[in-house]
């Protein structure tokens, strides 16, 4: 079951404070973008956090899912998304601890 646009919305709606927050649709599913930097996933209408140490201290025990097939695994925040607060504090944690985008190449004509 792929992602639905209205979860998407929803998500994005919920994370309006946490920087620059946009989705990208990806093979049927979401990549959830901060400030330019990939740091959740939306697949089957669920939120999958990137793992970092810094959102690990928002979460003590969070529970791990696997957002895909063959996929690593990732944080699960299916009961997060309703508390706007620590969805927030989470992507922003996440965002900050991942390093900058890489510089795109410019395309050849």
């Amino acid at each position: 079951m792929a992602t639905d646009a209205q979860f998407a919305t929803f998500i994005c709606d919920q994370l309006a404070a946490a920087g620059d927050v946009r989705v990208r649709r990806m093979f049927g599913e979401y990549a959830l973008y901060c400030d330019g930097k990939v740091v959740a996933l939306l697949c089957d209408n669920r939120l999958f956090l990137k793992p970092t140490a810094a959102a690990g201290a928002w979460l003590p025990s969070p529970v791990e899912g696997f957002p895909f097939p063959g996929a690593r695994p990732w944080v699960v925040l299916d009961d997060c998304v309703d508390d706007i607060e620590l969805l927030t504090r989470l992507v922003r944690a996440t965002a900050d601890a991942l390093p900058p985008p890489r510089p795109k190449r410019p395309k050849r004509p």
